[in-house]
């Protein structure tokens, strides 16, 4: 599209779509991590041991996470083959259905072992849909927007996720004031269908990527761009994988294992930790944008390295913080995290992760890369309760520092690739030459 103005307000229109869907899937999936910190221990496993029933409900999480590959790898696959758009509608249709579902399931008091089998059954889908929702809901804004702006309109998407856990803890603040029993946790999930119907409606009436369209009218599409991309491009999708671990598994260290801990440690309430999570996720929603849109000016790593940083040395602290037990340590302690830890290295994805592959094998390999670390973050939670019953505090504390580490190393090693930056970098290696 030639006209500017056009081009921009389509990129809006349909960066807006992704958000309000990488929403709803969002609220999906992280109602299941608060449920599961918070109440299916007892509710779907036999057991009087509150550290068994915690593990067992992390097992289930963990197996939802693990199971997000395969919808990263299927929904690049069908993105790269027959375009975004399609994908992002039965990736929302999966996970609503699964997540309806969940809400009406029978307790292990009323069915016995086939209780937590369904449960397990349902979080496989969850995980599917997932893992096929994110690379087309950011390839969909990225490639409508202008090159000098991607960073930006990358970042509007990404709000969907603070803005979908910021309405799953608020749906589970609701329900335990409005209902009792089972109802507390049933509620949220059951809602869904509402919220799965506009999503779907919004997704409807967005135009297919035009980078999409392009390739497809020069020809240039593959018939197995997963595979293409695994032979050609393994080595972006691993270091997309190690680059991620810092944000994700920082991110439900956070917010699902903390639920967790402050139960176990004895030092808060899960209240304290929702709230937190819920300033956090509220501050989100813009601070977002302004990472993205700071992305566009000064590029992707500077702003990616700041949440990298900040992770590696914010273990501890975060920590000692809430092991104060103080209202406004535990919730300061969560946001912060969320707001520096998480949003900068978030915010860039979409945008930074894109731009290292072709737009005929773009889907697969961004989704393969973001979900291929899904296999790490998935366990987090379960491994930080185990380092908690062996070490104490301080092992989750160093894990989540160590992610930050890794994320760094990987980033560093990962090209520049705003516009802006990438420019003024190849015009000094030009004058460099000629010099």
């Amino acid at each position: 599209m030639s006209n500017p103005q056009a081009r921009g307000g389509k990129a809006n229109k349909v960066a807006f779509a992704s958000m309000i869907g990488s929403a709803v899937e969002s609220y999906d999936f992280f109602i299941y991590g608060t449920a599961a910190a918070a109440y299916f221990g007892q509710v779907f496993f036999h057991t009087k041991e509150p550290l068994i029933g915690i593990l067992a409900s992390f097992a289930t999480l963990a197996i939802g996470f693990l199971m997000r590959p395969l919808g990263g790898y299927l929904a690049g696959h069908y993105g790269d083959r027959v375009g975004r758009k399609a994908v992002l509608l039965w990736s929302l249709v999966a996970m609503g259905m699964a997540t309806v579902l969940i809400g009406a399931l029978p307790t292990y008091a009323q069915a016995g072992v086939i209780a937590p089998i369904l449960l397990i059954v349902l979080r496989m889908v969850q995980g599917i849909g997932f893992g096929a929702e994110w690379g087309g809901a950011v390839l969909m804004a990225c490639e409508h927007a202008p090159p000098e702006r991607r960073g930006y309109f990358g970042a509007v998407p990404q709000i969907g996720i603070p803005m979908g856990l910021l309405l799953a803890n608020g749906a589970f603040l609701l329900s335990a004031e409005l209902f009792e029993g089972d109802w507390v946790w049933r509620a949220p999930f059951l809602v869904s269908f509402v919220m799965v119907a506009i999503g779907m409606f919004i997704r409807l009436n967005v135009e297919e990527s035009p980078e999409f369209e392009a390739a497809k009218a020069e020809q240039k599409l593959v018939k197995q761009p997963a595979l293409e991309v695994i032979r050609n491009d393994w080595r972006s999708i691993l270091k997309i994988i190690g680059a991620r671990l810092a944000e994700t598994g920082g991110y439900y260290i956070t917010t699902s294992f903390m639920l967790s801990y402050v139960v176990l440690a004895q030092v808060a309430t899960t209240k304290q930790v929702l709230w937190g999570t819920l300033i956090g996720s509220a501050l989100g929603l813009v601070s977002h944008l302004i990472y993205g849109a700071l992305s566009d000016k000064i590029g992707r790593r500077p702003v990616f390295m700041l949440g990298a940083l900040f992770t590696i040395a914010f273990g501890i602290p975060m920590f000692m913080l809430i092991n104060t037990g103080a209202v406004i340590m535990v919730i300061t302690a969560v946001a912060l995290s969320l707001l520096f830890s998480h949003d900068p290295i978030f915010a860039v994805e979409s945008s930074w992760f894109s731009e290292q592959f072709p737009a005929n094998v773009r889907s697969s390999g961004i989704s393969l890369g973001y979900n291929g670390a899904s296999l790490v973050a998935g366990l987090l939670p379960m491994i930080a309760t185990l380092l908690y019953g062996v070490t104490g505090w301080i092992g989750p504390a160093l894990m989540f520092s160590s992610l930050g580490v890794i994320s760094m190393l990987c980033a560093l090693s990962m090209r520049e690739t705003a516009p802006a930056v990438a420019k003024g970098q190849v015009s000094s290696e030009n004058r460099e030459i000629h010099a």
